[in-house]
């Protein structure tokens, strides 16, 4: 049946049923091997239909034959059992940080099966220069995988258009109006990686593909706000398991929002937004470490550990305007958690007092209990493997669609 933004306008054709049936089939194989008789009983179908949707899906390269199904206790030989393949196509993930490039390709099972990060300033580098290095990361990267990719996404930290190709803004690293996927493709061509320059491309907000990591691998539950930081600070709303993104789809922006409205003028133009507070510069400053470069994040961990008290302080004051802005959140969304990731994650023991005191006195929805506040397993590794995995995730559920 077609759809015009989601309504019905008319009958089915038979390629988009087939379309639809070769994700239902797929999607069952997905979740464990399946004899053709199993997935059968599964979804309804016929067992003529599912051998020819599964034929079709072996041809692509998206299912193998993986001997004998586990015995079903009815009387009869064993089926064969189908399930992913795993030297089948890929997921292949590129992310631009203000301090390091990163490049990750994941199989049809989310597995990862290769992984470089590449530590490097890109703050106010010219986009050309810095998409010349990530094409090279990325080549390698494929190479090293043995798999073909589907389809490439890149997260940046930065307001991207609803379209996945155009970057509106991305403060901390001084680029505006920016045409991420046209960039990226010149870079790939240049890299004689012409087979990665034509792959499907979008890009996203790092923020953004951190809680959809989150989502599908972290075992969080369907409403949590994800907040995290690098160089900024960003936020991601899933609401019933999926990603909220606004009107313009710029939604999750908690780096700016006012915690203390008479506070410093923040580099978007408005005062006292809560980077200002518990941003990277910020916290460096408040520990005395203004002007390090590096892993900053690492730095603080290691200092805080180690039991410095100035770094200590800087991160119960960043825990503190943290939980002013999350409660914030919190009232208005009713999320089931608040959840800590990128560089946040590593430095939780030290950010979480401070929240939680904060989520405690302000929350008044309901309420709150301390393991509402958790800490993602993902890291820093999140928004890569939500850009790699969302490109299998996107392959599994329409397997049927012409690529391009």
């Amino acid at each position: 049946m077609r759809e015009t933004d989601g309504v019905p306008t008319g009958p089915a054709s038979q390629q988009g049923m087939r379309r639809a049936n070769l994700a239902l089939v797929l999607g069952v194989i997905a979740r464990a091997p399946r004899s053709r008789a199993e997935v059968a009983a599964e979804t309804g179908l016929t067992r003529a239909a599912v051998s020819s949707l599964a034929e079709e899906l072996i041809g692509a390269g998206l299912v193998v034959e993986e001997g004998p199904a586990a015995p079903s206790g009815k009387v009869g030989r064993p089926g064969t059992a189908l399930g992913l393949n795993r030297d089948g196509p890929g997921g292949l993930g590129a992310e631009i940080g203000v301090e390091h490039l990163g490049a990750c390709v994941v199989d049809l099972r989310g597995e990862v099966r290769a992984w470089r990060r590449q530590e490097i300033r890109n703050r106010d580098r010219r986009p050309a220069a810095v998409m010349a290095d990530l094409a090279e990361l990325l080549r390698r990267a494929v190479a090293e995988s043995g798999l073909r990719p589907a389809g490439l996404a890149l997260a940046v930290p930065g307001l991207v258009g609803a379209d996945g190709a155009l970057l509106q803004r991305a403060a901390n690293l001084g680029w505006q109006d920016v045409p991420l996927a046209a960039e990226l493709r010149l870079a790939l061509r240049a890299a004689n990686a012409e087979e990665l320059a034509e792959l499907p491309l979008r890009a996203d907000n790092e923020a953004n593909l951190g809680g959809l990591a989150e989502l599908w691998l972290g075992g969080g539950p369907a409403h949590f706000l994800h907040v995290s930081a690098e160089a900024g600070i960003g936020s991601a709303i899933v609401v019933e398991g999926r990603l909220l993104r606004g009107a313009r789809g710029y939604a999750g922006e908690l780096g700016h929002v006012p915690v203390r409205p008479d506070g410093p003028r923040c580099a978007c133009g408005a005062h006292g937004c809560l980077e200002q507070y518990a941003g990277e510069s910020a916290v460096l400053r408040a520990a005395g470490l203004e002007g390090v470069r590096g892993d900053w994040v690492a730095l603080l961990a290691e200092r805080a550990g180690a039991g410095d008290e100035e770094v200590r302080d800087a991160l119960a004051g960043a825990g503190t305007a943290l939980g002013i802005a999350s409660a914030g959140a919190v009232n208005l969304l009713d999320p089931a958690e608040v959840v800590l990731g990128g560089g946040y994650a590593q430095l939780a023991p030290w950010l979480l007092p401070a929240m939680r005191a904060e989520l405690a006195a302000r929350v008044t929805v309901r309420p709150w209990a301390d393991d509402r506040l958790t800490v993602s397993r993902l890291g820093r590794r999140g928004p890569l493997l939500g850009a790699a995995v969302g490109v299998v995730r996107a392959l599994l559920a329409d397997p049927g669609r012409p690529e391009g």
